[in-house]
């Protein structure tokens, strides 16, 4: 089964304790697709400005991207700086420039409207409901938003809630949008507004699956080294999301491996750079960490 996603295209300049590295790639359309390409398909949906090298990418062509929905269009593209404290979970927005991001309007191209699985990326809710218009019923539709909509646009947030399968949010995210404290709470509010599964990520403390049956508690992978958690997040919805459409089964019990594919996944790209690990990982290191994480969890 094949997954479009919508959202940014980025250049990155990253600052750790441990270095600093300019230009680099990201964009959570980015982090997804290299993530979900291990399991499916990807069509995927974005813009950049005309200094933006599309050969740097064209390798995804060979990774089961499409990049057909990526317009290129004149002027920069989106630019994010930030620089990360030493434990890795805080870090300061050091600079954004929207640039050709800011006059996106998503534009699906017709071989990709019948994808059965559809991520909507971090942007706003009014365009993430123009993709809905554009999709020919997806099987499963799968969110992923931000505090500055939640606060800002709630009335549209609430009117694409209504029309989401799947919402993907941390722990802030979700204490914001349900007015509650304790995530319990949270995500019973959470899915009354529309989404019957909810994931909350919670950083190095792993994620939380809610469904309309249960509960499932993940931890997050232990690295000895975090070198860039950048894209962790988006990483993590790639290998969620790629999962469920490779085994097209969104069981309860599907849902959690999924959850736990995604957390893999989402480990790797912490262990270096921009794309660096995830651009010549192997199925088969994919495999051993999956059995790590099997004996960790196992009791």
């Amino acid at each position: 089964m094949s997954v479009v996603v919508v959202g940014s295209v980025a250049i990155d300049s990253i600052e750790t304790e441990k270095a600093k590295v300019e230009k680099s790639l990201g964009g959570a359309a980015l982090y997804f697709a290299h993530a979900a390409s291990y399991f499916t398909d990807v069509n995927l949906v974005g813009v950049v400005g005309t200094d933006f090298d599309v050969n740097e990418i064209s390798y995804l062509n060979d990774r089961r991207v499409n990049l057909d929905g990526l317009e290129v269009v004149e002027g920069k593209t989106f630019r994010w700086g930030g620089r990360y404290h030493k434990n890795m979970n805080q870090r300061d927005t050091l600079f954004t420039e929207l640039n050709v991001f800011g006059n996106f309007q998503p534009k699906i191209p017709d071989q990709y409207k019948s994808s059965d699985y559809v991520f909507l990326a971090n942007i706003h809710p009014d365009l993430q409901l123009d993709v809905l218009e554009q999709v020919k019923n997806p099987k499963c539709v799968i969110l992923d938003t931000m505090n500055f909509w939640i606060s800002g646009e709630r009335a549209s947030l609430d009117k694409l809630l209504k029309k989401v399968d799947i919402l993907i949010i941390n722990d802030e995210e979700a204490k914001e949008l349900s007015g509650e404290e304790s995530l319990l709470k949270a995500q019973e509010k959470i899915k009354a507004m529309g989404p019957k599964t909810l994931v909350i990520k919670k950083g190095e403390h792993g994620a939380l699956l809610f469904t309309e049956n249960g509960i499932f508690a993940s931890p997050a992978f232990p690295l000895e080294n975090v070198e860039d958690p950048t894209g962790a997040g988006d990483t993590f919805a790639g290998g969620f999301v790629g999962y469920l459409a490779k085994t097209n089964d969104v069981s309860d019990e599907n849902l959690r491996k999924a959850v736990i594919y995604g957390s893999t996944l989402a480990s790797f790209v912490c262990e270096d750079f921009s794309f660096n690990r995830l651009k010549d990982l192997e199925e088969k290191e994919i495999t051993e960490r999956l059995d790590a994480f099997r004996e960790i969890t196992r009791f």
